[in-house]
């Protein structure tokens, strides 16, 4: 035991003797957990930039300008007369939208010969885009019942019929889970999964190869040859450190007030899950390639992707069948699909029993070679 004891300080003392190391450890998941939180804090996009080519210069055209001007996800920065100028200044202003109001619009509509409005949609940024073209629906389709209404209401038939015929049925939406479509409560626990998994892959990836550069390996194995001594050995610090670490994460989420309950036994396990995955996928690595610089970018290869690749921002089944393989490699796919479940939807166990299997699968297939790995390793040293 006291051997034990020794062999695990000392890997702590290896651990924290790499600044740099220790700085990323430590400091990614605060310091990128507190700099994107502060990106979505303000949680929706507002004051998108929208310009409108007013051609009409009507009293109905400057209402039209008006209540868009009232919705705060979008901002009129200019309203032009005619499209002259417009390509210049959409190079320089960069617009989400612009609305093109015909000429005559209004007197074709007293005609009611229904006239159409061109909305011309930024799509370079597709999240803009459609934050920009709900919020001009919304303010345009208020504003043609309303006209459509006081039309009917000319035509002699009272106010109330009038409404109902032009309404023949409601629609109401129940939003769920996220019914402010905060985006901070939608991107942040994603992000910081991603950059756990990315920093004990990078932990990880130096166990081993570190070992071998620096010579320590033949101290190490004089004092046991046993690959499960090995591996628990190197296992036991890095598991007491995540552990800080995942802490620091569960307070950044009340930090920004996300309502989510991360300080749970569902949570718990899966969190555990996901660690000692990527564990011992970065300490397969590690053994596998000798060298750390080497080990370190071929992890990061597969964690850079990991995040688009996991099917939290583009669904799993829109994608083909051989990208949801390599998907259902990582842990982290499987970790975002049961934090969903747990955090937002309120589930427990049973809900994320398919998650915790293929985590386990992981994990088992990755600890099989790295045992298998290292006991080559040490039958070749002898």
């Amino acid at each position: 035991m006291k051997r034990t004891f020794n062999l695990i300080k000392t890997e702590f003392k290896r651990f924290f003797n790499n600044d740099v190391l220790v700085a990323i450890f430590f400091g990614a998941p605060l310091l990128y957990g507190i700099l994107f939180g502060f990106v979505y804090r303000q949680a929706k996009v507002v004051n998108l930039p929208v310009a409108v080519v007013d051609m009409d210069q009507s009293e109905l055209s400057d209402k039209i300008i008006d209540a868009l001007n009232d919705n705060e996800n979008i901002d009129i920065k200019d309203v032009f007369s005619s499209t002259a100028n417009l390509k210049e200044e959409h190079l320089k202003k960069d617009y989400v939208a612009v609305i093109r109001i015909p000429e005559h619009f209004q007197n074709q509509i007293n005609q009611a010969r229904h006239p159409e409005l061109l909305i011309e949609l930024n799509m370079s940024n597709i999240l803009n885009a459609n934050f920009a073209s709900k919020s001009i629906q919304r303010v345009l389709g208020t504003l043609n019942a309303g006209i459509e209404i006081e039309a009917l209401k000319k035509k002699g038939l009272n106010p109330e019929i009038a409404k109902n015929k032009f309404e023949s049925f409601k629609i109401s939406y129940h939003k769920l889970y996220n019914p402010n479509s905060n985006y901070l409560y939608f991107m942040l626990p994603a992000l910081l999964g991603a950059i756990m998994q990315q920093v004990i892959f990078l932990a990880m990836a130096l166990v081993f190869s570190r070992d071998f550069e620096d010579g320590y390996w033949k101290k190490l194995t004089s004092f046991s040859k046993n690959p499960f001594y090995l591996i628990f050995i190197k296992l036991i610090p890095y598991l007491i450190l995540s552990a800080i670490v995942w802490t620091i994460v569960g307070i950044i989420y009340n930090y920004f007030e996300i309502a989510f309950n991360v300080f749970n036994f569902p949570m718990l396990w899966i969190v555990i899950l996901l660690t000692l995955a990527a564990m011992f996928i970065g300490m397969l690595f590690s053994l596998l390639i000798p060298s750390q610089l080497k080990a370190t970018e071929f992890l990061m290869v597969i964690s850079t992707p990991a995040f688009i690749l996991s099917g939290f921002t583009w669904p799993l089944s829109a994608m083909p069948k051989w990208i949801k393989f390599i998907s259902n490699a990582i842990p982290l796919t499987h970790f975002l699909q049961a934090f969903k479940k747990i955090a937002i939807y309120g589930g427990s166990f049973g809900a994320i029993n398919s998650q915790m299997k293929a985590l386990l699968i992981i994990i088992i297939v990755s600890f099989t070679l790295t045992f298998l790995g290292l006991a080559l390793k040490l039958k070749s040293n002898e």
